[in-house]
């Protein structure tokens, strides 16, 4: 019985694990044709490995994945011990090796470069880039490289990852500066804001969903209204003005951002005197949005 449960356990893990290393090999092929096509042509360095490793082959001639590879070794020994242990490893490894060697058996095939417009490369590059990494995120790890020390830094010291990452990168697009001008710095910077965003976009998905806080003394009338005319549910609490220090009642909802303008409309209607705060979601699960 034992084993009859185990071999099932073993097939949905597969079944859970095929959709994530899909992802991870597009995402691993789609960043070598990023760096062999609008990055290491043109020596825009966007920080992490792969910008360490445009650096070293200007001046060794080393094959750039092969650097990168060395590179990552003692990243991957750092992820092992402390973000993961085997499941980082294995998913890291193999995006590691993937993107490493498909830098340098596509370099033979890639036209390299498509345009000599730098600005077009280091925008086009960052869009490629954040595509790759973002389908990388969402098939569960990252390539190990300046993420795995930001993530380890961040679990020893409490140092948020963005400021890791920030001096990570910077110090590499620092160094790229004094090698290949400062110039080629900026757009190597262009490249990494524009990849940062394509990744969040493609790791989240676009942002549909907005949340509404409704401090309001009519309560009742608002989330009735909400729901007759909007269809929309309604969640409330009760709170104080620490001004006024008189209580009042916070309603909070989730809808579509076309409908914003409908919910303020409904509730000033209903309620001249609310205070409306409307934020932006990045994703909403359970029950149905309007």
């Amino acid at each position: 019985m034992s084993q009859k449960f185990n071999k099932l356990k073993t097939k949905i893990n597969l079944r859970k694990a095929v959709p994530d290393y899909v992802l991870l090999t597009i995402g691993s092929i789609i960043l070598a044709v990023d760096f062999d096509v609008f990055l290491a042509p043109f020596n825009i360095a966007p920080g992490g490995t792969s910008g360490a490793a445009i650096i070293i082959n200007t001046f060794t001639g080393w094959l750039p994945g092969l650097t990168m590879l060395v590179l990552t070794i003692p990243m991957l020994i750092l992820g092992f011990y402390y973000l993961g242990r085997f499941r980082f490893l294995i998913r890291s490894s193999y995006v590691t090796v993937l993107y490493s060697l498909g830098i340098d058996l596509m370099a033979k095939y890639l036209p390299p470069g498509i345009t000599d417009d730098l600005l077009l490369n280091a925008l086009y590059g960052g869009v490629l880039g954040g595509i790759g990494i973002g389908f990388i995120y969402r098939g569960g790890t990252s390539p190990a490289g300046s993420s795995v020390i930001s993530r380890v830094i961040n679990l020893k010291t409490g140092i948020p990852n963005s400021q890791v990452y920030m001096l990570i990168d910077g110090g590499v697009i620092l160094i790229a500066g004094l090698v290949f001008g400062w110039e080629m710095a900026l757009y190597a910077f262009v490249t990494l804001f524009i990849w940062g965003l394509v990744a969040d976009y493609v790791l989240e998905g676009p942002s549909v969903v907005r949340t509404a806080f409704i401090v309001t003394d009519e309560p009742e009338n608002v989330s009735k209204s909400l729901l007759n005319r909007m269809g929309i549910g309604v969640t409330s609490w009760t709170g104080k003005g620490m001004y006024t220090h008189t209580e009042h009642t916070t309603l909070f909802c989730a809808l579509k951002r076309p409908d914003v303008k409908i919910l303020t409309s409904i509730v000033k209607e209903v309620d001249p005197r609310s205070f409306v705060v409307i934020m932006q979601g990045h994703q909403a699960m359970g029950g149905r949005l309007r």
